[in-house]
Protein backbone atom coordinates (compact mmCIF):
# COMPACT_ATOMS: atom_id res chain seq x y z
CA UNK A 1 0.00 0.00 0.00
CA UNK A 2 1.48 3.35 -1.03
CA UNK A 3 1.90 6.40 1.17
CA UNK A 4 -0.65 9.16 0.72
CA UNK A 5 1.27 11.54 3.00
CA UNK A 6 5.03 11.84 3.29
CA UNK A 7 6.68 14.44 5.49
CA UNK A 8 10.46 14.78 5.64
CA UNK A 9 12.19 17.10 8.11
CA UNK A 10 9.30 19.56 8.33
CA UNK A 11 10.10 22.81 10.13
CA UNK A 12 7.62 25.64 10.76
CA UNK A 13 8.89 28.80 12.45
CA UNK A 14 6.44 31.61 13.21
CA UNK A 15 7.20 35.27 12.58
CA UNK A 16 7.94 35.80 16.29
CA UNK A 17 10.62 33.13 16.15
CA UNK A 18 8.60 30.33 17.72
CA UNK A 19 9.69 26.96 16.36
CA UNK A 20 6.23 25.39 16.25
CA UNK A 21 7.28 22.28 14.29
CA UNK A 22 10.83 21.03 14.71
CA UNK A 23 12.17 18.55 12.14
CA UNK A 24 9.09 16.30 11.94
CA UNK A 25 9.14 13.28 9.61
CA UNK A 26 6.23 10.89 9.18
CA UNK A 27 4.31 8.91 6.58
CA UNK A 28 0.70 7.77 6.28
CA UNK A 29 -0.39 4.86 4.11
CA UNK A 30 -3.41 5.17 1.84
CA UNK A 31 -6.54 3.87 3.55
CA UNK A 32 -5.01 4.30 7.01
CA UNK A 33 -6.70 5.78 10.08
CA UNK A 34 -3.76 7.76 11.44
CA UNK A 35 -3.68 9.56 14.76
CA UNK A 36 -1.59 12.57 15.72
CA UNK A 37 -1.62 12.87 19.50
CA UNK A 38 -0.36 15.56 21.85
CA UNK A 39 -1.34 18.25 24.35
CA UNK A 40 -2.37 21.82 23.52
CA UNK A 41 0.51 23.74 21.97
CA UNK A 42 2.40 20.60 20.93
CA UNK A 43 2.30 21.47 17.22
CA UNK A 44 -0.59 19.27 16.05
CA UNK A 45 -2.66 22.04 14.48
CA UNK A 46 0.40 23.64 12.91
CA UNK A 47 1.24 20.37 11.15
CA UNK A 48 -2.31 19.88 9.92
CA UNK A 49 -2.56 23.49 8.68
CA UNK A 50 0.67 23.01 6.77
CA UNK A 51 -0.45 19.74 5.19
CA UNK A 52 -3.77 21.31 4.13
CA UNK A 53 -1.98 24.29 2.48
CA UNK A 54 -3.27 26.83 5.03
CA UNK A 55 0.17 27.60 6.44
CA UNK A 56 3.54 27.97 4.73
CA UNK A 57 6.32 25.70 5.92
CA UNK A 58 9.77 27.04 6.70
CA UNK A 59 11.65 24.03 5.35
CA UNK A 60 11.33 20.34 4.63
CA UNK A 61 9.65 18.22 1.97
CA UNK A 62 5.93 17.40 2.02
CA UNK A 63 3.77 15.36 -0.36
CA UNK A 64 0.00 15.04 0.09
CA UNK A 65 -2.19 12.79 -2.08
CA UNK A 66 0.75 12.36 -4.44
CA UNK A 67 1.29 16.11 -4.93
CA UNK A 68 4.25 18.19 -3.83
CA UNK A 69 3.06 20.80 -1.33
CA UNK A 70 5.04 23.66 -2.85
CA UNK A 71 4.23 22.96 -6.50
CA UNK A 72 0.64 21.71 -6.47
CA UNK A 73 -1.35 23.24 -3.58
CA UNK A 74 -4.54 23.52 -5.67
CA UNK A 75 -4.43 19.83 -6.57
CA UNK A 76 -3.97 18.97 -2.90
CA UNK A 77 -7.01 21.03 -1.92
CA UNK A 78 -9.12 19.18 -4.50
CA UNK A 79 -8.05 15.84 -3.03
CA UNK A 80 -8.69 16.51 0.66
CA UNK A 81 -11.49 17.29 3.07
CA UNK A 82 -10.94 19.21 6.31
CA UNK A 83 -12.91 19.20 9.56
CA UNK A 84 -11.71 21.55 12.32
CA UNK A 85 -12.71 22.23 15.92
CA UNK A 86 -15.04 25.03 14.87
CA UNK A 87 -17.98 24.18 12.63
CA UNK A 88 -18.08 26.05 9.33
CA UNK A 89 -21.77 25.65 8.55
CA UNK A 90 -24.18 28.52 7.85
CA UNK A 91 -26.75 28.46 10.65
CA UNK A 92 -29.32 30.34 8.53
CA UNK A 93 -29.34 27.64 5.85
CA UNK A 94 -30.95 24.23 6.17
CA UNK A 95 -28.83 21.12 6.40
CA UNK A 96 -29.52 20.33 2.76
CA UNK A 97 -28.74 23.90 1.66
CA UNK A 98 -25.42 23.79 3.51
CA UNK A 99 -24.40 20.69 1.59
CA UNK A 100 -25.52 22.17 -1.71
CA UNK A 101 -23.45 25.28 -1.00
CA UNK A 102 -20.35 23.22 -0.28
CA UNK A 103 -21.03 21.19 -3.40
CA UNK A 104 -21.16 24.29 -5.58
CA UNK A 105 -17.85 25.43 -4.09
CA UNK A 106 -16.42 22.06 -5.17
CA UNK A 107 -17.83 22.44 -8.71
CA UNK A 108 -20.66 19.93 -8.22
CA UNK A 109 -24.04 20.64 -9.80
CA UNK A 110 -27.35 19.17 -10.84
CA UNK A 111 -28.25 15.54 -10.27
CA UNK A 112 -24.72 14.61 -9.20
CA UNK A 113 -24.88 17.12 -6.35
CA UNK A 114 -28.41 16.14 -5.32
CA UNK A 115 -27.50 12.46 -5.21
CA UNK A 116 -24.37 13.14 -3.18
CA UNK A 117 -26.33 15.36 -0.80
CA UNK A 118 -28.89 12.62 -0.19
CA UNK A 119 -26.12 10.07 0.38
CA UNK A 120 -24.41 12.22 2.97
CA UNK A 121 -27.57 13.20 4.83
CA UNK A 122 -28.28 9.50 5.21
CA UNK A 123 -24.70 8.74 6.21
CA UNK A 124 -24.71 11.25 9.09
CA UNK A 125 -28.33 10.49 10.01
CA UNK A 126 -29.72 13.97 9.34
CA UNK A 127 -32.39 13.05 6.79
CA UNK A 128 -35.23 13.86 9.18
CA UNK A 129 -33.95 17.41 9.86
CA UNK A 130 -32.51 18.15 6.41
CA UNK A 131 -35.04 20.91 5.74
CA UNK A 132 -34.60 22.63 9.11
CA UNK A 133 -32.19 25.57 9.64
CA UNK A 134 -28.82 24.39 10.96
CA UNK A 135 -29.13 26.98 13.71
CA UNK A 136 -31.67 24.71 15.36
CA UNK A 137 -29.30 21.74 15.37
CA UNK A 138 -27.58 20.50 18.51
CA UNK A 139 -23.79 20.66 18.75
CA UNK A 140 -23.47 17.03 17.75
CA UNK A 141 -25.81 17.45 14.77
CA UNK A 142 -23.86 20.49 13.57
CA UNK A 143 -20.63 18.55 13.78
CA UNK A 144 -22.15 15.70 11.75
CA UNK A 145 -23.32 18.20 9.13
CA UNK A 146 -19.83 19.69 9.07
CA UNK A 147 -18.43 16.21 8.50
CA UNK A 148 -20.83 15.68 5.61
CA UNK A 149 -19.73 19.02 4.12
CA UNK A 150 -16.10 17.93 4.23
CA UNK A 151 -17.02 14.75 2.34
CA UNK A 152 -19.18 16.34 -0.37
CA UNK A 153 -16.54 16.00 -3.13
CA UNK A 154 -15.47 12.45 -2.20
CA UNK A 155 -11.97 13.33 -1.00
CA UNK A 156 -9.25 10.68 -0.91
CA UNK A 157 -7.94 12.07 2.36
CA UNK A 158 -9.79 13.61 5.33
CA UNK A 159 -8.03 15.81 7.88
CA UNK A 160 -9.69 16.08 11.28
CA UNK A 161 -8.34 18.67 13.72
CA UNK A 162 -9.83 17.98 17.17
CA UNK A 163 -13.18 17.08 15.54
CA UNK A 164 -15.01 16.18 18.76
CA UNK A 165 -13.69 18.96 21.00
CA UNK A 166 -16.46 20.30 23.21
CA UNK A 167 -18.95 17.56 22.43
CA UNK A 168 -20.61 15.38 25.06
CA UNK A 169 -19.71 11.69 25.30
CA UNK A 170 -22.76 10.54 23.33
CA UNK A 171 -22.10 12.95 20.47
CA UNK A 172 -18.42 11.99 20.39
CA UNK A 173 -19.36 8.32 20.15
CA UNK A 174 -21.71 9.05 17.24
CA UNK A 175 -18.96 10.91 15.36
CA UNK A 176 -16.57 8.01 16.01
CA UNK A 177 -19.01 5.57 14.43
CA UNK A 178 -19.36 7.74 11.33
CA UNK A 179 -15.59 8.08 10.99
CA UNK A 180 -15.01 4.36 11.37
CA UNK A 181 -17.67 3.74 8.72
CA UNK A 182 -16.26 6.06 6.06
CA UNK A 183 -12.74 4.77 6.62
CA UNK A 184 -13.86 1.14 6.43
CA UNK A 185 -16.54 1.35 3.75
CA UNK A 186 -15.24 4.12 1.48
CA UNK A 187 -11.51 3.64 1.97
CA UNK A 188 -10.94 7.30 2.83
CA UNK A 189 -7.64 7.91 4.57
CA UNK A 190 -8.13 9.81 7.84
CA UNK A 191 -5.55 11.99 9.58
CA UNK A 192 -6.81 12.77 13.07
CA UNK A 193 -5.40 15.16 15.66
CA UNK A 194 -6.83 14.79 19.14
CA UNK A 195 -6.27 15.14 22.87
CA UNK A 196 -8.88 12.49 23.66
CA UNK A 197 -6.81 9.40 24.40
CA UNK A 198 -9.75 7.02 24.13
CA UNK A 199 -10.53 8.52 20.72
CA UNK A 200 -7.04 7.78 19.42
CA UNK A 201 -6.97 4.34 21.03
CA UNK A 202 -10.30 3.28 19.53
CA UNK A 203 -10.03 4.76 16.05
CA UNK A 204 -6.40 4.85 15.00
CA UNK A 205 -4.35 1.96 13.68
CA UNK A 206 -1.15 4.01 13.65
CA UNK A 207 -0.12 6.87 15.93
CA UNK A 208 2.51 9.54 16.23
CA UNK A 209 2.88 11.52 19.44
CA UNK A 210 4.20 15.08 19.32
CA UNK A 211 5.38 17.44 22.05
CA UNK A 212 6.98 20.86 21.76
CA UNK A 213 7.06 20.48 17.99
CA UNK A 214 9.01 17.21 18.01
CA UNK A 215 7.85 13.64 17.42
CA UNK A 216 8.49 11.57 20.54
CA UNK A 217 6.87 8.20 19.70
CA UNK A 218 5.42 6.22 16.79
CA UNK A 219 3.60 2.91 16.46
CA UNK A 220 0.28 1.18 16.85
CA UNK A 221 -1.68 1.90 20.05
CA UNK A 222 -0.93 -1.63 21.27
CA UNK A 223 2.79 -1.32 20.56
CA UNK A 224 3.04 2.02 22.32
CA UNK A 225 1.17 0.85 25.41
CA UNK A 226 3.22 -2.35 25.58
CA UNK A 227 6.41 -0.28 25.52
CA UNK A 228 5.51 1.23 28.90
CA UNK A 229 6.65 -1.96 30.62
CA UNK A 230 3.60 -3.54 32.26
CA UNK A 231 0.47 -2.71 34.23
CA UNK A 232 0.25 0.50 36.20
CA UNK A 233 0.14 0.77 40.00
CA UNK A 234 -1.00 4.26 40.99
CA UNK A 235 -0.38 5.37 44.57
CA UNK A 236 -1.54 8.55 46.25
CA UNK A 237 0.44 9.22 49.41
CA UNK A 238 -0.87 10.57 52.71
CA UNK A 239 2.28 12.68 52.88
CA UNK A 240 3.15 13.99 49.40
CA UNK A 241 6.56 15.14 50.63
CA UNK A 242 7.62 11.49 50.71
CA UNK A 243 7.26 10.99 46.95
CA UNK A 244 10.98 10.93 46.26
CA UNK A 245 11.61 8.37 49.00
CA UNK A 246 8.69 6.22 47.88
CA UNK A 247 9.96 6.25 44.32
CA UNK A 248 13.38 4.97 45.34
CA UNK A 249 11.88 2.24 47.53
CA UNK A 250 9.55 1.03 44.78
CA UNK A 251 12.48 0.67 42.39
CA UNK A 252 13.94 -2.00 44.71
CA UNK A 253 10.85 -4.25 44.57
CA UNK A 254 11.23 -7.27 42.31
CA UNK A 255 8.95 -7.08 39.28
CA UNK A 256 8.79 -3.28 39.11
CA UNK A 257 10.08 -2.11 35.72
CA UNK A 258 9.74 1.66 36.05
CA UNK A 259 8.66 4.29 38.60
CA UNK A 260 7.58 7.87 37.95
CA UNK A 261 6.13 10.78 39.91
CA UNK A 262 2.47 11.68 39.60
CA UNK A 263 0.64 14.75 40.88
CA UNK A 264 -0.25 13.26 44.29
CA UNK A 265 2.17 10.37 44.56
CA UNK A 266 3.93 7.87 42.37
CA UNK A 267 3.19 5.45 39.52
CA UNK A 268 4.97 2.11 39.27
CA UNK A 269 4.88 -0.24 36.29
CA UNK A 270 5.12 -4.00 36.62
CA UNK A 271 4.55 -7.00 34.34
CA UNK A 272 2.34 -8.76 36.92
CA UNK A 273 1.18 -5.89 39.06
CA UNK A 274 -1.57 -7.83 40.81
CA UNK A 275 0.94 -10.35 42.19
CA UNK A 276 3.23 -7.76 43.77
CA UNK A 277 0.77 -5.17 45.08
CA UNK A 278 0.77 -6.69 48.58
CA UNK A 279 4.58 -6.54 48.59
CA UNK A 280 4.39 -2.91 47.50
CA UNK A 281 2.09 -1.99 50.40
CA UNK A 282 4.13 -3.92 52.98
CA UNK A 283 7.44 -2.46 51.80
CA UNK A 284 6.14 1.09 51.93
CA UNK A 285 4.57 0.51 55.34
CA UNK A 286 7.87 -0.76 56.76
CA UNK A 287 9.35 2.55 55.68
CA UNK A 288 6.52 4.57 57.28
CA UNK A 289 5.04 5.57 53.91
CA UNK A 290 1.29 5.07 53.73
CA UNK A 291 -0.81 5.30 50.56
CA UNK A 292 -4.26 6.84 50.89
CA UNK A 293 -5.24 5.44 47.48
CA UNK A 294 -3.94 2.58 45.38
CA UNK A 295 -5.16 1.24 42.05
CA UNK A 296 -4.05 -1.13 39.30
CA UNK A 297 -4.86 -0.58 35.63
CA UNK A 298 -3.62 -1.39 32.16
CA UNK A 299 -1.26 1.17 30.59
CA UNK A 300 -2.77 3.94 28.48
CA UNK A 301 -1.47 6.23 25.78
CA UNK A 302 -1.18 8.87 28.48
CA UNK A 303 1.36 6.61 30.21
CA UNK A 304 3.39 6.56 26.99
CA UNK A 305 3.42 10.35 27.02
CA UNK A 306 4.30 10.39 30.72
CA UNK A 307 7.24 8.06 30.13
CA UNK A 308 8.59 10.17 27.27
CA UNK A 309 8.03 13.64 28.75
CA UNK A 310 7.57 13.27 32.51
CA UNK A 311 4.05 14.73 32.41
CA UNK A 312 0.58 13.74 31.28
CA UNK A 313 -1.49 14.83 28.29
CA UNK A 314 -4.57 14.87 30.48
CA UNK A 315 -5.10 15.51 34.18
CA UNK A 316 -4.33 13.03 36.93
CA UNK A 317 -8.02 12.57 37.75
CA UNK A 318 -8.14 9.97 34.95
CA UNK A 319 -6.43 7.44 37.19
CA UNK A 320 -9.30 7.62 39.65
CA UNK A 321 -12.05 7.43 37.04
CA UNK A 322 -10.58 4.66 34.91
CA UNK A 323 -9.36 2.26 37.58
CA UNK A 324 -10.75 0.12 40.40
CA UNK A 325 -9.29 1.28 43.76
CA UNK A 326 -8.02 -0.92 46.55
CA UNK A 327 -9.46 0.30 49.86
CA UNK A 328 -6.63 1.03 52.29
Amino acid sequence: MQDIITVDNLVVIYSDGTRAVDDVSLSVREGEFFGFLGPNGAGKSTVIKTLTTLLHKTSGQVSVAGYDLDRFPKEIRRSIGVLTQETSIDVDLTGRENLRLQGHLQQLHGQVLEQRTDELLKLVQLEDVAEKPAGRYSGGMRKRLDLASALIHKPRLLFLDEPTAGLDAQSRSAIWEHLEGINRNEGITIFLTTQYLEEADRLCRELSIIDHGKLIANGTPSELKASVGGDKITLTLEDASLKSRAREILKTIQGVTNVMDSEDGVVAYAKKAGQIVADVVRTLDRNSIRPSFLSISSPTLDDVFLRETGRRIRSEELSRKETEPFVM
